[in-house]
């Protein structure tokens, strides 16, 4: 995994927490082995999409870890946020070779777009706009992944495209597909 840069600015609304015992049950799954950290996080990640301060200041109380290293392995892996992020995901490689061939034109373009910056989330909660530093897709350079679905040899114009349809995907998705009067 890679050291996390410090993602996890935010502008839109916190998402709904999990279940009151969903934290406890994951709790109990690790009390007996709690050198298991980053299975522990990963799941606390997975119910809720991010890691909670509250859950991680409950994890260290209840499993007598202290609080400062699960801040520590939290903000060391890439893997894991500590603010929700949208419901679409939008990751722009600026590795070497995404980078070489546009990736900081694909990136301003997205942020003119979704008027976020890298690692904000939209004021909607639709969209989280994210850079990373490879891939590992250098052929398809340079590389735009939404919602982990890949999309190669891209230019501004293409990512706005792929943006701008995911948006009306949503839109379809969350008014039942209903077309809005003329």
């Amino acid at each position: 995994m890679e050291r996390n840069p410090g993602r996890g600015r935010q502008t839109a609304n916190a998402a709904a927490p999990a279940a009151p015992d969903a934290l406890g049950a994951i709790i109990e799954r690790y009390r007996a082995r709690p050198a298991a950290i980053i299975g522990l996080l990963q799941d606390v990640h997975r119910q809720f999409g991010y890691l909670p301060e509250e859950a991680l200041e409950r994890v260290a109380r209840e499993l007598d870890i202290p609080l400062s290293r699960l801040f520590s392995l939290a903000t060391f892996y890439t893997s894991f946020r500590l603010t929700p992020t949208g419901r679409h995901r939008v990751c722009v490689c600026v590795g070497t070779a995404c980078h070489v061939k546009g990736a900081a034109r694909i990136v301003d373009a997205l942020q003119r777009d979704l008027q976020v910056g890298p690692g904000e989330t939209t004021a909607d909660g639709e969209f989280t706009l994210e850079t990373v530093n490879c891939l590992g897709a250098c052929a398809l350079a340079p590389l735009v992944v939404v919602d982990d679905e890949y999309h190669g040899r891209m230019d501004p114009k293409k990512a706005s495209r792929i943006a701008q349809a995911s948006a009306e995907a949503a839109t379809k998705c969350t008014d039942g597909g209903a077309v809005p009067a003329a």
